[in-house]
């Protein structure tokens, strides 16, 4: 393959030079999981754009979480899982090894994959200082899912202002001490609106909001939140997109000043995102 040039290089630093300026200082939180979780050659490059975002004075906040690690845990240990309307029914024996694996294995090694793409990472559950206060999520019973109802931010603005990268891994525990599991969608833009952050990415395995679900070419570029009612009622938001699509909503109500659902498929979609004017999935305004 043809070296790219010196020229071409410095042309694309020129290019994202006013986007690092509008985003220095800034927290930008991104909620990983999915495909880009799963393929390595795709973790080492997100965790190399989230150093080098760092790097260039954006305050990322990593969120993330695990469905694929908690599937092989529990299949490992002979428990079933089983999901209610999206959303994974969390027993007691359930829970702990959802903590085990969030909190322990998963949120170790992406601590340590961005060390070693030379980033200073802390890794950070939704128990640590109370971050994340939770209660029994109401209606059909999910078990051990938790509803937040309060966000402490302090324990990730301190690891931000001491130059680290906080990865936050979403489980919390009640004032008993029981763990509870949170959607990492809903934990992410709570998070997003308590820190008053400027952008929300969500990476998926999807293109982003598709007109036709089937037909990555119908990609909707950009949705104003007035407008989710009404294409939800045709059916364009459906099934597992409309939880996290409401998440995209809520955070924009809660202060946030864009959300993203970007392709998390894409090589280095997170720097298209920011450090471009290009986009690489649906934003939400």
């Amino acid at each position: 393959m043809e070296q790219i040039s010196n020229l071409i290089k410095a042309q694309v630093l020129n290019d994202a030079l006013p986007y690092i300026q509008k985003y220095h200082k800034k927290v930008v939180v991104v909620k990983y999981g999915g495909n880009a979780m799963t393929s390595q050659e795709l973790k080492d490059a997100v965790m190399h754009d989230i150093v080098l975002l760092s790097l260039v004075g954006i305050r990322v906040v990593l969120v993330h979480g695990g469905g694929p690690e908690i599937n092989e845990m529990l299949k490992r240990v002979g428990i079933q899982s089983r999901f209610v309307g999206g959303l994974r029914y969390t027993d007691a024996d359930t829970a702990e090894i959802v903590r085990m694996v969030l909190a322990g294995k998963v949120n170790k090694e992406l601590v340590s994959l961005l060390e070693q793409a030379g980033g200073t990472a802390l890794g950070l559950c939704g128990s640590d200082g109370r971050m994340l206060q939770v209660e029994k999520m109401a209606g059909e019973d999910l078990g051990y899912v938790g509803e937040i109802t309060d966000v402490n931010v302090k324990p990730i603005v301190d690891a931000l202002d001491n130059g680290y990268i906080p990865v936050v891994a979403t489980i919390a525990t009640d004032e008993n001490g029981q763990v509870y599991n949170i959607n990492a969608d809903t934990a992410a833009a709570r998070i997003a609106a308590a820190l008053g952050a400027e952008n929300l990415i969500l990476m998926t395995d999807i293109k982003g909001l598709l007109t036709d679900k089937d037909d990555e070419s119908t990609l909707i570029p950009e949705v104003s939140v007035s407008d989710v009612p009404f294409l939800k009622k045709k059916g364009i938001i459906s099934g597992g997109m409309i939880p996290k699509i409401d998440c995209c909503v809520e955070a924009i109500r809660r202060g946030v000043t864009k959300t993203c659902i970007i392709d998390g498929r894409v090589t280095h979609s997170i720097l298209i995102e920011i450090l471009s004017n290009e986009g690489v999935g649906t934003l939400f305004y």
